[in-house]
């Protein structure tokens, strides 16, 4: 909804400006946090550096597919990648790092898999959006979990913006060489906007470097549901996109598969030893 409001932006100028304001508003984070003692170790330490690059490059990609497909009408395909995304959240689980479903979470998993292919096939071309989104953004959970579990969501998102920041500039320097700026000539509430989106964009995504901290990617992934299910909902009542009858099967295929899913995660936390002593914990490492 809120890129919707700036649609009249080119989406390539877009991402620079929300990258470059996303790293002001986490240097301001971390100042008052007292942090940059975290940041400089993950700077000064190759390893860790390299992971975040990785994940900081995944992250600019998933931003740029994303608003491309908002701002240019295709919000519900924006919505079939974010469906698709889980899936590929909890294959990465499974296989990269052995963590085991139960035998309804796999059927779920198998009625949410007919259900994409069924929606992609109701394209009538390749979802490049959809699948884009999907993979960059289920690279970049695998990625940010396995260079970041011990690091918080405000330090990590922070080094993230910092690499990205320079393919920022160099994207804006091409945009206001071949295209031309215009963030700025739509008058001041629309370049507001533009430069508050990078408070927009920190927010979840330091709530999510938190939960990727604290849960598998399985689980991460089940959750991840609910983003296309409320895209899929503006995409359809309020920028009226066309839903054709092949693309409504997938869909009512997936969210079937959701239910199985969230019915199988209460049951397990029923299930839970600390279910019957009190809440449940979760370990802040």
């Amino acid at each position: 909804m809120y890129f919707g409001l700036i649609a009249m932006v080119n989406p390539l100028e877009v991402v620079p400006w929300r990258v470059s304001m996303t790293l002001l508003f986490c240097v301001l984070l971390v100042t008052l946090m007292r942090r940059w003692s975290q940041v400089m170790t993950i700077l000064k330490t190759p390893r860790l550096l390299g992971w975040f690059s990785l994940s900081s490059l995944l992250l600019y990609l998933n931003w740029q597919l994303f608003v491309i497909g908002v701002m240019t009408g295709n919000v519900i395909e924006t919505a079939l990648g974010y469906f698709i995304n889980p899936l590929f959240t909890i294959l990465i689980g499974v296989v990269v790092r052995g963590e085991k479903l139960t035998r309804p979470q796999w059927i779920a998993v198998g009625i949410a898999l007919v259900g994409v292919v069924i929606a992609a096939v109701g394209y009538g071309s390749f979802p490049w959006i959809a699948i884009g989104l999907a993979v960059s953004f289920g690279l970049y959970g695998a990625v940010h979990k396995h260079a970041g579990e011990a690091v918080d969501g405000v330090t990590g998102l922070t080094v993230e913006t910092l690499v990205s920041v320079p393919i920022g500039v160099v994207q804006m320097i091409i945009v206001a060489n071949v295209i031309g700026i215009g963030a700025f000539s739509h008058g001041p509430g629309i370049a507001t906007l533009v430069l508050v989106s990078g408070v927009a964009t920190a927010i979840p995504l330091i709530l999510f470097g938190e939960a990727s901290r604290r849960l598998p990617l399985s689980y991460l992934g089940f959750i991840q549901f609910l983003t296309p299910i409320l895209g899929f909902l503006y995409g359809f009542f309020v920028m009226h996109e066309e839903v054709s009858a092949t693309r409504w099967i997938g869909f009512v295929a997936v969210w079937i598969a959701l239910v199985i899913l969230i019915s199988e995660m209460v049951a397990q936390l029923r299930r839970s030893p600390q279910a019957e002593t009190g809440p449940i914990s979760v370990p802040l490492d």
